[in-house]
């Protein structure tokens, strides 16, 4: 057993898994965040095992109802390596945290900064980023012609940082990017440039930023259950704009509901969240999902 045999550790047995431990011959998954009650992620992944035949459980890690510190994370961590998950999935927010926590990172969790997945396998944990590829993958399916010659980008955490190398890779030619931290918006607008060569900046001014951009993408954590409200000022929203957010519990947010309703094209975040957990799934299991099912999986737990 792990050394981190604490109160953390203890919360973890008895309020996640009631004390039934993993099975060896199955794969049990946790997701690590705050606020994360209405997440779909385990819906998806369960029964996407289930249609292949596979004892797959996937478990919510939520410290605000374990009542647990943010420096509890690398208890969590150890504890679920311990007890035989076969990874975790990692969101608000600890996205950035659990970078140095981990043993190695895929390429491309190392050129993002940032980890949503954690493959478990024997001594070593691997942190990956699917949500890239995810938010990517949505654009292009629900987005294919909007204007891309200037995006305003709210927020740089860890959702952030995927994102913006999404919108580079699906054709954005200038990214504005604006945070409340504003260091922090500099230091990912720099990475970009250095890293990518792409025109990116980071911008105080949002008013003239929303004004000049084609596009405005929400990848804080502003219009969650646990966060409501708007990121940006309603009247900064005109109906030429196209809307994105990474949101999507609630899938309809305030800025997707305000946007629809100016007549803005509008991209929710179930897509991202869709995609990013069929790449997940197949780090996690080894096997290839099937994006449609769990397409299917997600609608319906929407409409119910």
């Amino acid at each position: 057993m792990s050394t981190a045999s604490s109160q953390p550790a203890q919360s973890f047995r008895v309020s996640v898994l009631h004390n039934r431990l993993p099975r060896p011959d199955g794969i049990t998954i946790g997701l690590v965040g705050r606020g994360i009650a209405a997440s779909l992620s385990p819906l998806m992944h369960e029964q996407e095992g289930a249609r292949q035949g596979l004892d797959y459980r996937y478990h919510l890690i939520d410290f605000d109802r374990l009542e647990l510190d943010d420096t509890s994370l690398p208890d969590i961590l150890a504890e679920a390596r311990d007890l035989g998950f076969a990874g975790l999935n990692v969101t608000y927010p600890f996205k950035q945290a659990i970078l140095p926590l981990l043993d190695d990172l895929a390429p491309d969790a190392a050129a993002i900064g940032a980890v949503n997945t954690v493959v478990l396998g024997g001594a070593r944990s691997v942190g990956h980023n699917t949500d890239c590829w995810g938010f990517a993958e949505s654009f292009r399916r629900d987005l294919p012609h909007v204007a891309r010659g200037r995006v305003l980008q709210l927020g740089s955490g860890g959702a952030g940082a995927a994102v913006s190398q999404a919108l580079l890779q699906c054709g954005a030619e200038r990214l504005d990017i604006y945070d409340t931290d504003a260091p922090r918006a500099e230091a990912l607008a720099e990475r970009l440039r250095r890293l990518l060569g792409a025109s990116a900046q980071a911008v105080t001014d949002v008013a003239s930023a929303a004004k000049g951009a084609d596009g405005i993408v929400n990848a804080t954590p502003v219009g969650m259950t646990r966060h409501p409200g708007l990121p940006i000022d309603a009247a900064l929203l005109e109906s030429r704009h196209w809307v994105a957010d990474v949101v999507y519990f609630p899938l309809e947010t305030e800025l997707v509901r305000h946007a629809r309703a100016l007549g803005c094209s509008v991209l929710s975040g179930g897509g991202m969240a869709v995609y990013q957990a069929v790449r997940a799934f197949e780090l996690f299991s080894g096997r290839q999902p099937d994006p449609v099912a769990m397409t299917a999986s997600f609608s319906a737990a929407v409409k119910a």
